[in-house]
């Protein structure tokens, strides 16, 4: 057992500052792309390579998930072995030069460029699921469920503040919301430095066994239940990126609105997800009797809100798009904090580096689906997001059957 840690509700705030934080750097740029690419002018960099503009979007939207899906490989497992502070350290150093590069080919018109710079972010972006295992490593000494209600509650205030400063600077120059998610770095590397303790040294496996034995996708064969977790984890997250990358076509499209309008509305969608995420550490999550249940209740809802996207008109729809962040929060809230108490023997980092991978995934697959999708139509991409909930909501039911019968 680990010794208890000094000051946790220290770290906790720390740790909460610096999701924050970095997550209003990495939401920036995901409610102007569609503006940029759709609504922007017609030239080389919209219509590379003699494609359309939302196939490009989505490739664009493909290659930083894409980057953070590698990552997230393993990312956390490195931090189990090599301490979190240290692995945070690197990720930030690299995430502002990556924003950098983004502009760069921004003001250049660099369509291959951009991609790139994307994924390269992407790649060392992968630093949520280090953050999560910080906090289930305090397990003994703060709530976990509460522990994961209030940094989800700071993730998504993250989001609304990021699209919300994105879409509202992107007047002034396509590069300059990437500037500022580079300059969103430098308060988080004085938060890490100032507010977490280094970890104490460990025997080093090396490079060569973290990624061959401790990478992710190794607890798929370590645990067959986590074969079926990954399933219904993928179909939510297929769903739920439905969502986070074609909301804004979506309300181009369907709407009208322009790059402040998105982002408005993504914040009063994060400002729902964030109260309903305190909501949640208030009421409990995993500690409830019967999580798996809820879950899938709340996936069903999610299913329900995608399935009104795809036949509402468009101002209707507005009010769904920014409901649908409450059931989003709360299955945030219960399905991690659930993982990691029934799966902490793996190790916190693992768990944790699954999920974001598992959601990378279904985030690089939305996207470069949905790219071609678009031109038919964004309400057939809500359709089929809202029945991949309704798969998901069922194998979650399947999964809790299986559980009380342990």
């Amino acid at each position: 057992m680990a010794p208890p840690v000094r000051h946790p509700y220290w770290i906790l705030a720390a740790v909460c500052l610096l999701g924050l934080m970095s997550t209003v750097g990495v939401s920036m740029p995901y409610p102007i792309l569609a503006p940029i690419f759709v609504g922007g002018a017609a030239d080389g960099f919209t219509h590379f390579g003699g494609l359309q503009p939302s196939v490009l979007m989505g490739i664009a939207l493909a290659a930083n998930p894409l980057g953070i899906l590698i990552g997230s490989l393993f990312s956390g497992p490195l931090s189990d072995r090599h301490g979190r502070r240290a692995v945070l350290a690197v990720t930030l150093v690299s995430t502002l030069a990556g924003h950098l590069l983004t502009a760069y080919a921004l003001v250049l018109r660099n369509y291959p460029l951009f991609a790139l710079a994307r994924f390269a972010t992407g790649l060392v972006e992968s630093n949520t699921a280090v953050a999560r295992a910080m906090l289930a490593d305090l397990h003994e000494q703060i709530d976990r469920t509460r522990a994961f209600a209030l940094l989800n509650a700071c993730f998504y205030a993250g989001w609304l503040l990021g699209p919300l400063v994105g879409g509202l600077t992107l007047p002034l120059g396509e590069p300059v919301p990437f500037v500022l998610a580079a300059a969103m770095t430098l308060p988080c590397m004085a938060i890490l430095f100032l507010g977490l303790p280094p970890a104490p040294p460990r025997p080093a496996d090396g490079l060569g066994a973290a990624l061959q034995d401790r990478n992710v996708f190794a607890l798929l064969r370590a645990d067959r239940t986590l074969g079926l977790i990954f399933g219904l984890q993928l179909a939510y997250t297929l769903a739920l990126n439905t969502l986070y990358e074609f909301a804004p076509l979506w309300m181009l499209q369907n709407a009208g609105f322009d790059s402040r309008g998105i982002a408005l509305v993504t914040a009063g969608q994060c400002a729902a997800m964030t109260l309903a995420s305190v909501l949640a550490g208030r009421v409990g999550g995993a500690s409830s009797r019967h999580p798996l249940r809820r879950a899938a209740r709340l996936a069903l809802l999610a299913a329900a809100c995608l399935g009104l996207l795809a036949v509402l008109p468009g101002r209707l729809g507005i009010f769904v798009i920014m409901a649908m962040g409450v059931p989003t929060a709360l299955y945030n809230a219960v399905m991690p904090a659930w993982m990691s108490e029934r799966f902490a023997e793996h190790g916190q980092g693992r768990i944790m580096g699954l999920l974001s991978t598992i959601f990378c995934v279904g985030n690089v697959v939305v996207a470069l689906a949905g790219g071609w999708i678009a031109l038919l139509s964004t309400r057939w991409i809500m359709a089929l997001g809202g029945a991949a909930a309704v798969l998901s909501a069922l194998l979650m039911l399947r999964l809790a059957r299986g559980e009380q019968a342990r």
